[in-house]
């Protein structure tokens, strides 16, 4: 697997984002080879907790709109399975067996939220930065709303999605959305103390709480799955998608955006 690292020791795994250059962006490739290794560690027995990180200096920047851009001049039944495929990987990053935790550095924007509201702990820098910046790119946060809605809760959602701005550790905090935050070097450290407290707990317990748990607030219906999906097909091949991710590419402001 050439976009990720795969690190799977005696009883936990590890998985590192290995696109620096891209800022670790996901594209069709790399959802693909998350859900296979998703799929195959869910079935290990032995697994007590899974880390999942991004190489370089950031956790992702989301969608790789170079990728988002293609899409956009595919037929739109490509873009609804693309999009599927997606939500595919959200359903199995939350519904994973057992405990996940996430470690955020530098840039998390756009669809790396979704992964980011999907894990059981997030632990990120203090000089980490966030966004839900879809509708800048005359788009929106579809297939993750519906994590980002059991995470942080409506209100919170509705401000960080409409007003698509950047915020920061403190204030993802405050919404709910990572757990702890510590200072870049200390992040190593941070995920094994949090790692310790897992080790400590039953492992067989563990996997029931967490059935329990996801239980109680369930990964979307298939029915809401399939009209995010519909939702985000339908705006890359839309007018303003189309020129919102022209836009980015030729460093210009969409129509929409005022000089300031």
């Amino acid at each position: 697997m050439t976009n990720l690292i795969i690190r799977l020791f005696e009883d936990w795994g590890e998985i590192t984002l290995n696109r620096p250059e891209q800022r670790n962006a996901f594209d069709a490739g790399i959802i693909a080879e998350l859900i296979e290794v998703l799929q195959d560690w869910a079935l290990k027995p032995e697994l007590r907790y899974l880390v999942l990180k991004g190489a370089g200096s950031h956790f992702s920047a989301g969608a790789d709109l170079e990728w988002m851009r293609r899409m956009a001049s595919a037929p739109q039944q490509e873009n609804i399975q693309d999009a599927k495929q997606l939500a595919s990987l959200f359903r199995e990053f939350y519904n994973f067996p057992v405990p996940t935790l996430v470690r955020v550095q530098g840039a998390a924007m756009g669809g790396a939220l979704g992964l980011v509201a999907c894990a059981d702990t997030v632990v990120a820098s203090d000089q980490a930065r966030f966004s839900l910046s879809e509708l800048r790119l005359g788009l929106a946060p579809a297939v993750i709303s519906p994590y980002l809605h059991r995470a942080i809760g409506p209100r919170a959602l509705s401000h960080l999605a409409l007003s698509a701005r950047v915020f920061d550790a403190a204030e993802a905090r405050h919404f709910g959305l990572i757990h702890r935050i510590v200072a870049p070097e200390n992040l190593d450290e941070a995920i094994l103390q949090e790692c310790a407290h897992l080790r400590l707990t039953a492992p067989l317990a563990s996997r029931a709480c967490k059935r329990l748990l996801r239980s109680q607030a369930p990964a979307p219906d298939p029915e809401l799955e399939q009209s995010t999906a519909h939702l985000i097909a339908d705006l890359r091949i839309s007018r303003e998608g189309q020129e919102g991710l022209a836009a980015f590419f030729a460093h210009q402001r969409p129509s929409w955006q005022e000089e300031s």
